[in-house]
Formats: structure tokens, sequence, C-alpha cells
């Protein structure tokens, strides 16, 4: 049985995802019992078009890369262009959305009405996108569990690297009495590279060269982006309903090269944190730059890398580390999703 995919939001990621599902077809039917058949894709600036039939993949993103528009897509009997976002959600026979679609993290929009018209037509969502789990994580879950429909968001903490499903699943059994994690790539590759002598803004330059790091950083470097993974975080595995907007963030953007340098001195290393911890008082969440000792298995995480540590009550610390980001990991996290989508119940 064919699962019916339709895309809102068609850049990279979702793009991306498309090849895998193409290239690994064999793999995922063989192993996994997953016949993805993709039936639509919406997207505000690339067009809109639905078969109930299916898309060739292929052709699909020929179309797109030599047109920029998906609605240049061979004409076939069955095939509807023009269809905005909700239509899509609505009246497609998809049995699950991909949500790829640029967002506002501060409102979580488009994405929060994208997943709620999902839910409410009793279709499973998979999303990359954080602001729906930071900002309405309590509502759409609710909503989810109403309707009896998949969510998954593992690509929004950490990207491809499993950090929201393992410690539900591998970790099944303990109390995770508290989460510390470098969640942002371009500032711990600022200050590893500040560590390797140069001044912040220096750093700073070369991650934007490098990509590591946006034209305006502002939501890096001030920890904005650490915060609503945090937020994630906690609501998820914590089940503490604590709002991004509520958890106190430092940047790192009043560290300096001297100051990294006495660091050093005192075999100490500057790291932005993420912490949550659960006491008899409930659950704390902050983000900021924090000094750890050399012996800390967290101060070994150099450049753009991520990595996070659950304190377990039977297993002990369980330190996990990837990559936070780019276009194969964050479509493979969405991948993992769809695969745990077609396990899910009512769906096997």
């Amino acid at each position: 049985m064919s699962t019916n995919i339709a895309f809102i939001g068609f850049g990279g990621v979702g793009q991306t995802l498309a090849k895998l599902l193409r290239d690994q077809r064999k793999e995922l039917k063989e192993n996994h019992d997953l016949d993805p058949n993709v039936v639509a894709v919406s997207d505000v600036m690339k067009g809109s078009i639905y078969d109930p039939e299916g898309l060739d993949i292929d052709v699909l993103l020929k179309t797109l890369q030599e047109t920029g528009n998906v609605e240049n897509y061979p004409d076939t009997p069955s095939l509807i262009k023009g269809w905005d976002s909700l239509q899509t959600i609505n009246e497609s026979n998809a049995d699950v959305i991909v949500e790829v679609t640029y967002t506002d993290v501060k409102t979580g929009q488009p994405a929060i009405d994208h997943c709620r018209a999902a839910f409410e037509n009793k279709k499973g969502v998979l999303t990359t996108n954080k602001g729906p789990v930071a900002i309405a994580y309590e509502e759409l879950n609710s909503l989810a569990e109403e309707h009896n429909v998949f969510w998954g968001f593992e690509g929004t903490v950490m990207s491809g690297t499993p950090a929201l499903r393992l410690p539900i699943t591998t970790l099944a059994g303990n109390e995770i009495t508290e989460i510390t994690g470098i969640l942002n790539g371009t500032t711990n590759y600022i200050l590893t590279e500040m560590e390797n002598g140069k001044s912040y803004e220096e750093a700073l330059q070369k991650a934007q060269e490098l990509g590591y790091a946006e034209a305006d950083p502002t939501s890096d470097v001030e920890g904005h982006d650490a915060r609503y993974k945090t937020a994630i975080l906690s609501n998820y595995i914590m089940k503490a309903p604590i709002k991004a907007e509520t958890i106190p963030c430092e940047g790192i953007t009043n560290i300096t090269k001297e100051s990294v340098e006495d660091a050093l001195k005192k075999k100490k290393v500057w790291r932005l944190l993420a912490r949550i911890k659960k006491d008899e008082e409930g659950v704390k969440a902050s983000v900021k730059p924090e000094l750890i000792d050399m012996e800390n298995p967290l101060a070994g995480i150099k450049g753009p890398t991520n990595a996070i540590v659950y304190e377990c009550n039977l297993a002990g610390p369980i330190m996990l580390t990837g990559a936070g980001a780019g276009l194969v990991e964050t479509g493979y996290s969405l991948l993992i999703d769809l695969i745990h989508f077609r396990r899910s119940k009512g769906f096997s």
C-alpha cells in the first residue's frame, strides 16, 4: 500500500527529501514496507500541482530545475494546478503532509495553520519548522492526539541527529533529570575559531563566508535559535509546557578574545549551553554562555557540531553528537519521521 505525500513548501529541504525518496525507494520498500507516492506540491514561489495518482519525482525535479515552476509539469488527465496550501491539505488524498514552508519562527506561521488543518483532516504531519513545536506544542499535540494522527518533528532539534526520538524510545524507562546541549552550530563554530586566536568579529565573518551564519546572524549569536530548541526539548522530553519567550537567554556577543584566552589558561572553554533541569520545584530552562572544564565532554565539541547530554537516573549521562544542520541531514530527519509514520498506529 502506497503512502501518499503532499509537500507544503518545496525549497532545498523538501527537494532533498524528494531525492531521498527516489534514490532509496527499493530499500524503503524492502526494509520498511514504505512505498512513498508524492501526490502534491504547493509552494508560494514555485507553484502548485496535484495528481491523485502520483507525480514522477524525476520529472517533478527536472521541471523545477529547468523552469523554476512545478506548474510546468507535463499535463495528465488527473493533474490539477493552482491550489493554495490549505486547499492542498484539505482536498488532496495525501496521507501525510510534509510541512517545510518558510515560516516565521517568532509566530510559527504559516506552519501552525498548516499543521492545524492537516490534523483536523486526519492527516499526519512531518515538519522541520521549529515555530509550531516551540510556540504551539500543547495545542497541536492535543489536536493530533484527538484525531489519532502522527506528528513528526525530529528535524527541529539537531537536524538528522535523533535528539528527540532517542530519549523517548531508546532511553525509555529512565527518568531524565537534566538536559544540557550545544544546540547551535554557528555559535559553537565562532567560539572554536576564537579559541584558535581569532576575534569575535573575525570568527563571525568566517562563519558567514562558509555559510554557517546568515547575513543577519542575530538569531544564532543572541541565542534565540537555541532557545526555541530548548523549548521543544522542554515540552517534548521533559513534558514541561515552557514557552520559548519565558526562557532566560543570553548569546555570545559579549565574549571577547581576551576572555577566551583567559579561559584557556585555566584549562576551561566557553560554550553556549542550553540547560533544562528537573527538581522538586519543577523544570527550569536557560540558554547562556558557560565556562566548562576541559574534561567536560561538551568541551571537546568543536566547530559547527551539535551535542546533547541526557542525565538519566538508570543509564547515567548519555551524550549524543552530530550535525545540527545541512540539507541532507535535515531531509533525512523527515525520512526518519516518514518511516515512523508508516509504522505508527492505524497505518500498518
